[in-house]
């Protein structure tokens, strides 16, 4: 586990018969996502919603998320939250302000914005001293993200979102309102830059606040303004080293404006998303090599299902947010593992793995990168690691970051093998 080659791409890249070959053109991914809106419950295609909203459909929204932990709930300090505590919590979900029907509000996410359960910054853990999984956490969306808005808590300093793969409650800070038409131009305005890296930021900006150090993640897609004057500075700079590209910004009303930013040249982006090949999803999986690990993008990262759906979504390919949800998803191509199947099945699963495969149990999901002498690896964004050592005793690693391991030797805490407990393999190629 611990040999240094294996840390690199080229490693496995050297490995494969065709790297470059692509496995979806452009059409083909289209298409898939076409269908994951389609068929995909998780997914919601804003533009498909209804002029109007019900309170019905709101309380639904909030209620999917909104739920406290049964288990007993702990600050930061290992402090056991009050009971009080929570229900001034719950309260400012204002369900009684719900009205019956309101218009559909639209607006796009100004910067990366946290997407909780709860309208608080709160942080909970279920485990008494162990802060790396915040319960209210749930994801994190990005700058240029287009966003319904449905409700606000009861201070009024959160909103209730629909984003296109998430509800949940964002500070109100982060989102800027503007018209159905304003947000959706957005959206499909072209050309754009894709941040291919595993993050960038914008250039430092005195003059505009809200545009300057703004940070990308890898993935995301703004518009570029390829047509701004060569000698006409940007925020105070000229734009000689720079791509000039357009983001959103929040009034001080909160409503929507566009205003261009630079995005360095020698920033990791290109102009288009990159060609989904072997060689290319090994290249953009290593980029986040030992980031920490951060439940529902916590700490500025993300955690095992964020981790190979920003990957993915580099080379223009959209997935479900959540494990679960990508596992089930009917519009990919996946292969289940039930009681029946037996470990001989599951082995031969196991060994026919090829790089990107998406291999799940239960709440974690893990990518294939290669084989080495038939025994597959694995990266993975994972809080930590259990296997048997030479002398067969059980052996715990907190990893805490993006990791590679091999798959077969992998154990859950009580000594069940990985492999025995496969829900799925997800496959994302013909």
């Amino acid at each position: 586990m611990s040999d240094p080659a294996k840390l690199s791409p080229a490693f496995w890249i050297q490995q494969l018969a065709e790297p470059d070959r692509v496995l979806l053109d452009e059409a083909a991914i289209q298409a898939q996502n076409s269908k994951l809106y389609r068929l995909d419950p998780s997914m919601r295609d804003l533009r498909a919603l209804p002029a109007s909203v019900s309170r019905e459909q709101v309380l639904g929204w909030i209620g999917a998320i909104s739920q406290l932990p049964k288990r007993p709930l702990f600050n930061v300090q290992g402090e056991r939250i009050a009971d009080a505590a929570l229900h001034e919590v719950s309260e400012q979900l204002a369900l009684d302000q719900v009205p019956a029907q309101q218009p559909t509000r639209y607006g796009l996410v100004v910067r990366r914005a946290a997407l909780r359960s709860f309208p608080t910054d709160l942080r909970v853990f279920t485990v008494q001293g162990d802060t790396d999984i915040d319960r209210f956490q749930e994801t994190a969306e990005f700058p240029g993200t287009p966003v319904a808005i449905v409700h606000a808590s009861q201070d009024g300093q959160w909103l209730f979102v629909l984003s296109p793969r998430y509800a949940a409650w964002t500070r109100r800070e982060n989102v800027a309102e503007g018209s159905a038409e304003q947000v959706f131009d957005y959206q499909s305005r072209a050309p754009r830059r894709v941040v291919t890296g595993a993050g960038a930021q914008t250039v430092y900006a005195r003059e505009q606040p809200a545009l300057s150090k703004v940070t990308l993640d890898m993935g995301v897609s703004v518009p570029w303004l390829t047509e701004h004057p060569a000698d006409q500075p940007v925020n105070g700079e000229s734009p000689y080293a720079a791509y000039v590209i357009q983001l959103p910004v929040r009034r001080e009303d909160g409503s929507l404006s566009l205003a261009a930013a630079l995005l360095p040249r020698q920033a990791d982006t290109g102009d288009g998303y990159l060609p989904l090949t072997e060689a290319n999803i090994l290249r953009q999986a290593f980029k986040f090599l030992g980031e920490r690990y951060g439940w529902g993008h916590d700490y500025d990262g993300r955690d095992c299902s964020g981790f190979v759906s920003d990957v993915y979504r580099s080379m223009g390919v959209q997935m479900p947010r959540d494990t679960g949800r990508q596992e089930a998803s009917p519009a990919l191509v996946h292969q289940s593992f039930s009681a029946s199947d037996g470990h001989d099945a599951r082995m031969r699963a196991a060994r026919a793995l090829k790089v990107g495969d998406l291999v799940y149990i239960p709440g974690h999901v893990m990518m294939v990168v290669g084989q080495v002498d038939g025994e597959p690896y694995v990266i993975h964004d994972t809080t930590g690691i259990a296997y048997r050592d030479e002398q067969g005793a059980m052996r715990r690693v907190k990893l805490n970051a993006v990791s590679v391991t091999p798959l077969l030797p992998l154990l859950l805490d009580d000594g069940r093998s990985y492999v025995d407990h496969m829900t799925g393999i997800v496959h994302i190629r013909p």
